[in-house]
């Protein structure tokens, strides 16, 4: 494709869908913070897996268990060795970012007592907003919000005045899913650890676009999703430090977190396993981990360059659209762009974009209290991957233009 260096190219032709045509016209793939397209390598390994190795894991004898097993452990080593945690039994198996916090919400929520504070943000997808007000319902919990600024950055300020000794917990986005802004998360876990709060990072859109680390960050939990990475749908991540772990009760009872049932007692397993009841999805942990071997063996930081380098492009290109606005302009973004065109309705220009190839999210990207801070409907939200081009996006301001055109 023109305009693409030869190493983006070469990555390219790891993604079989992206040969894809859509009423006829070459697929541009602008929904990467939805969810990312699959490399052959994981399609390959979901089909070796269920043509195969296919069986039951843990507590099985025969072959064909100890094999699957082995690679679904070996994934769970991967992940741990991935994202920087000291042992991998801080590595919880999730169905994705919204179990993940659905489980701290519940389990590590039982620790609260009434008047506990919990702090989100203003920015905040709707899954690390309910499973806090559920708390509350539940627990008797106060749900405290920091407020944002019309740049689509924290109030810093604000937060800081938030902060007292009755905040237990600190729950916040690293990447706005709508806004593509970064926040600092190394000054909030250091200012929360300051009053006794632990901090759970919402890693959903950093997982794919940056190095994450979580000795370094120092956070207590953090939370992602395996589809979020080039990885199957249904799987995802909870780590966790093992020493609060290890004071959280059960989220889920059931098969394999368990040591001894009996009708007067039961005795609950070691992690990681107290967390992970029932069977599990066990080809996409084993997915998982051959998504994060992919990214691996490519040039990280070559690919996440690559990635600034199409927001500036984009978002240059798309100030030239006359009544255009941006939403989230921090100078600390990741490659995503909200925005609108005048009065036309996000949904009709999406419809119209998706006619000419295009493939961009148009909504309330299930952040509808951000909506209402900026008094709008929705958004149309292009996201970008590794695997996007300049070439692409000149395709997308074509169409965009063309959409507006017949629209108004």
């Amino acid at each position: 494709m023109k305009g693409t260096s030869k190493y983006i190219e070469g990555i390219r032709t790891k993604f079989p869908l992206l040969n894809k045509k859509v009423y006829g016209k070459p697929l541009v793939y602008f929904d990467n913070a939805a969810t990312t397209q699959k490399p052959q390598k994981v399609i390959d390994r979901i089909n070796a897996y269920y043509n195969s190795e296919n069986a039951n894991i843990h507590r099985g004898v025969h072959h064909l268990s100890q094999v699957a097993t082995q690679d679904y452990e070996d994934a769970r080593t991967r992940i741990k060795n991935y994202i920087g945690a000291d042992k991998v039994n801080e590595i919880i198996f999730t169905k994705g970012t919204t179990d993940g916090i659905n489980l701290v919400a519940t389990s590590f929520g039982e620790l609260m007592n009434k008047g506990d504070e919990v702090l989100i943000s203003a920015m905040e997808h709707h899954s690390n907003i309910v499973p806090w007000q559920l708390l509350a319902e539940r627990k008797g919990i106060v749900l405290r919000v920091i407020p944002i600024q019309q740049d689509g950055t924290l109030d810093m300020d604000a937060f800081h005045g938030m902060l007292n000794e009755k905040t237990k917990l600190v729950a916040i986005t690293h990447i706005s899913n709508t806004l593509g802004t970064i926040n600092p998360i190394k000054n909030i876990i250091k200012k929360a650890h300051g009053v006794g709060a632990k901090v759970l990072i919402d890693g959903a859109q950093s997982i794919q676009h940056g190095e994450v680390n979580v000795a370094h960050l120092n956070c207590d939990f953090f939370v992602f999703s395996g589809h979020k990475i080039f990885g199957p749908t249904g799987i995802g991540v909870l780590y966790g430090k093992e020493s609060i772990l290890d004071c959280m009760p059960p989220y889920q009872g059931g098969g394999d977190m368990i040591q001894r049932v009996s009708f007067d007692q039961t005795t609950y397993n070691e992690l990681p396993f107290k967390f992970e009841a029932g069977t599990p999805n066990i080809v996409g942990g084993i997915a998982l981990g051959t998504a994060l071997e992919f990214m691996e063996s490519i040039d990280t930081k070559q690919a996440f360059a690559h990635e600034n380098e199409l927001l500036t492009y984009t978002e240059q290109e798309l100030l030239t659209v006359e009544g255009l606005k941006i939403y989230g302009t921090s100078k600390h973004k990741t490659s995503l762009v909200s925005f609108n065109v005048g009065t036309i309705h996000p949904f009709d220009i999406g419809t119209l974009l998706d006619k000419q190839g295009i493939a961009v999210r148009t909504g309330h990207h299930c952040t509808q209290p951000l909506m209402d801070f900026f008094c709008i409907p929705g958004t149309i939200r292009a996201s970008f991957s590794l695997y996007n081009t300049k070439a692409e996006i000149d395709l997308f301001i074509h169409a965009l233009k063309k959409a507006i055109s017949v629209l108004s």
